[in-house]
């Protein structure tokens, strides 16, 4: 159907690259949310107030809600497609962010509302009356439902729309909730006890617990999550395709939204080679990035040494040292510069978030076993952290 829809109503669909037929999609799908949640809402609502059940009636307010979370969807999409401007200049792709935790806000409140509104079913338990029309109702709820989930979450990939994932996963919880009521409806006439109260409960915690899950996601986008594995493997990947290219690290990747990726690096290469064709690498590698991959990227260049035997000594035995410490201590930017009394080792440790140890413990230990085994020699150390995770 969304296939359809799009094939009709979206010029150049098949280039979900395009920022145009992104929003286009997101237009579309939120349009259909709309029209699909009222639908529900108006005929759960009917069959809640003849069956006299408060279970389906909340089911029907929930809907209510879905639909303004897909308006809010509508609202984000137009906001999000805003071009960079003097204040944003990264964008206003994030909206899709926010529109996301204000879905996930209305969730929470709907879900805590309705756990009161059930326990005083429970606690004043009231006649429910079986109804072949309600049960028909939520089954075919629980069919639109499904195939909600499956587009928003399908299109929510192809896009990477935070919003869009956001209400697949609510989707999902609306077949758990409406299951939930369905099994309520037919099994209370048949056990003669009221589980309509204890079934609306359960339905608010499904609700509760995937509001979370949506607040959390949001959250992760908006603080900065570490990039994917597959995206920085790809991106080390490409910057390794030069052969001039001896090392990377210090790679950072910030994440503005959707076609907003800006990223830098520091990138090794033989001091030998003339500084301009070097140079020239690097500006051949940021703008094969920018077309190969979308990343705006910005490359320090470092010229190291691979032929003095003092420092690939002092290099490897410093190594081992930070192995010996832990072993995903990892060093970087590693030099060495000789005086008349003495030699400054100067290099950068890469210290994972998990490492419990302290800088100052690390830097203790490399020093207690340089002096054993070197003399004169001055340890100059910058601890790091892995940006790229």
């Amino acid at each position: 159907m969304i296939s359809f829809l799009a094939k009709t109503f979206i010029k150049d669909y098949q280039n979900t690259d395009d920022e145009n037929v992104r929003h286009a999609y997101g237009n579309l799908t939120s349009l259909v949310g709309i029209v699909n949640n009222i639908v529900l809402f108006i005929f759960k609502f009917m069959a809640g107030t003849l069956a006299g059940s408060v279970s389906i009636t909340a089911d029907a307010v929930n809907n209510l809600s879905d639909a303004g979370s897909s308006i809010i969807s509508l609202i984000s999409f137009r906001l999000s497609s805003r071009p960079a401007d003097e204040e944003h200049p990264f964008g206003h792709a994030r909206y899709e962010c926010i529109a996301s935790m204000l879905v996930a806000c209305l969730i929470l409140l709907l879900g805590f509302e309705l756990i009161k509104t059930s326990a005083g079913k429970i606690l004043h338990p009231e006649e429910v009356l079986f109804s072949w029309v309600s049960v028909i109702v939520l089954i075919v709820s629980i069919g639109v439902k499904l195939w909600m989930y499956m587009y928003n979450h399908h299109y929510g990939k192809v896009l990477s729309s935070s919003i869009m994932e956001a209400t697949a996963t609510d989707s999902i919880s609306d077949v758990m909730a409406t299951g939930a009521v369905l099994l309520s409806t037919i099994l209370s006439p048949i056990l003669h006890f009221n589980l309509d109260g204890y079934m609306g409960v359960i339905v608010a915690c499904l609700i509760i617990y995937a509001g979370g899950g949506i607040i959390k996601s949001a959250l992760d986008e908006l603080l900065g999550k570490a990039p994917s594995k597959e995206l920085v493997q790809s991106l080390k990947d490409k910057i390794y395709e030069y052969d001039g290219v001896l090392g990377i690290h210090d790679l950072i990747i910030h994440d503005y939204g959707v076609n907003r990726l800006f990223a830098s690096v520091h990138v090794e290469v033989d001091y030998k080679v003339d500084v301009m064709k070097s140079h020239d690498m690097v500006d051949n590698i940021e703008r094969d990035v920018k077309k190969s991959m979308g990343i705006e990227l910005v490359i320090h260049m470092d010229p190291i040494k691979r032929d003095d035997p003092v420092t690939n000594e002092l290099k490897e035995f410093m190594k081992k040292t930070l192995k010996a410490i832990h072993k995903d201590l990892t060093l970087h930017d590693f030099r060495v510069v000789s005086g008349d009394t003495h030699m400054n080792v100067i290099f950068d440790v890469v210290v994972p978030y998990h490492l419990k140890l302290e800088n100052n413990e690390i830097l203790q230990e490399l020093k207690k076993q340089v002096d054993q085994k070197y003399d004169a020699c001055y340890l100059v150390v910058t601890f790091d952290k892995d940006y790229a995770g």
